[in-house]
């Protein structure tokens, strides 16, 4: 694949295998990033999970200190009688029950998270197959099913991101912008870092974190010293 200039010049900014700091990964990503809009800055991280295993599945959400910059998002509550009515207090976008579900179901996707009470997921069920692809899909254990409307509201505007394994067994999530200071690309990385730490499986076998990369979308990516996190 042939790259142009921009990112060829970019490389040449990082060391080959050279494994930073946290602080120096933030400050290169900053320094190498040549994009003309606002890029996102994503952490990767190369877990030693066997993701087959029910077990072995390291997944959660967290709210980042300073969020993920960006446009607000646009939340569709799914709800029934007084929830809804919280729901639109507590700023959601789009709040209803079936004729929501139904407006899914013809195509709509205006929206960027779902939050729903459990008391609708016989008829929101019934979306896995439109909202599960996009990762959009409410769950319990990511705090979209919920009576707690109004927190989870509060949360998603915040900048809750879920953190969850692939089938190769990596990770890949967003910890903000590159027009974020270096303060907060840190802080917000660091608390991801230390959230997916903490999730380990007590079966995982051998060495946790095996690789670990902070990158811009557009540019060369900067590798940490996964050691510094063990």
């Amino acid at each position: 694949m042939k790259r142009g200039k921009k990112y060829t010049a970019a490389v040449e900014k990082i060391e080959p295998n050279k494994k930073h700091n946290l602080e120096e990964a933030v400050a290169k990503v900053k320094e190498v990033a040549f994009a003309k809009f606002d890029e996102t800055v994503e952490l990767t991280m190369w877990l030693g999970v066997d993701p087959r295993k029910a077990d072995q599945l390291v997944r959660g959400t967290i709210v980042l200190p300073h969020g993920l910059g960006g446009k607000a998002k646009v939340i569709v509550v799914i709800a029934q009688g007084d929830k809804i009515r919280e729901a639109e207090e507590a700023g959601a976008d789009f709040a209803g029950g079936d004729e929501l579900v139904d407006k899914i179901k013809g195509g709509w996707l205006d929206f960027d998270a779902v939050i729903a009470t459990p008391d609708m997921m016989r008829g929101v069920g019934q979306l896995g197959k439109v909202l599960g692809p996009r990762g959009l899909m409410p769950n319990p254990k990511t705090g979209t099913v919920t009576m707690d409307i109004k927190k989870a509201i509060e949360e998603t505007k915040a900048g809750k991101v879920e953190y969850r394994v692939d089938k190769t067994g990596v990770i890949h999530t967003p910890v903000g912008k590159v027009s974020f200071d270096e303060a907060r690309l840190l802080e917000n990385t660091r608390v991801l870092i230390n959230a997916v730490m903490k999730a380990k499986p007590t079966t995982a076998k051998g060495r946790y974190l095996k690789k670990i990369n902070l990158a811009a979308t557009m540019s060369p990516g900067v590798l940490l010293d996964e050691l510094a996190f063990a």
